[in-house]
């Protein structure tokens, strides 16, 4: 048996970000597939990774998202919410929270074992948010739940 930390670690500022193309449930409906090549050379992205749709933390970490959508718009940054949950779970928690951000169902953990969020014996992913630039470069990676007004502040940095 591998232990965890040889099957994974959370990617480095610097590391190209993995590709991804996972179905997605966006503004009430399924959306079929998003892919990080769809932002290529036009947006930087915010990949959060969170455990568990309509848990506590989850819950207020997705609804303050979806509050300052326009904000990170502006700013030419898509947010992107990630779990291992399905899309039809997804759909529940938009509808329930009136979500407006994507969310990613990536079901087998495929992609959070390449950013280094989902761990061998480990059905969720851990709450990390990747700030990825218009090239496909990790430019931050923030563990925990940031403020949006903190991860405004890194978006701005970035051209």
């Amino acid at each position: 048996m591998t232990s965890p930390q040889s099957t994974s670690s959370i990617l480095k500022v610097g590391d190209k970000a993995p590709a991804f193309d996972l179905p997605a449930f966006v503004h009430g409906q399924a959306a079929g597939n998003i892919k990080l090549a769809d932002y290529a050379g036009s947006k930087n992205v915010i990949l959060a990774f969170y455990p568990k749709d309509d848990t506590p933390g989850c819950t207020k970490e997705m609804c303050a998202f979806s509050e300052d959508m326009g904000t990170f718009a502006e700013h030419n940054t898509q947010l992107l919410g990630i779990s291992t949950d399905d899309v039809v779970s997804h759909e529940k928690f938009v509808a329930k929270f009136t979500l407006k951000q994507p969310l990613l169902a990536d079901q087998a953990g495929q992609i959070g074992k390449l950013y280094g969020t989902v761990t061998e014996g480990k059905a969720t992913a851990s709450r990390v948010l990747f700030v990825i630039d218009k090239s496909g470069v990790v430019r931050h990676v923030v563990e925990g739940m940031p403020t949006n007004t903190e991860l405004l502040e890194i978006v701005k940095e970035l051209k």
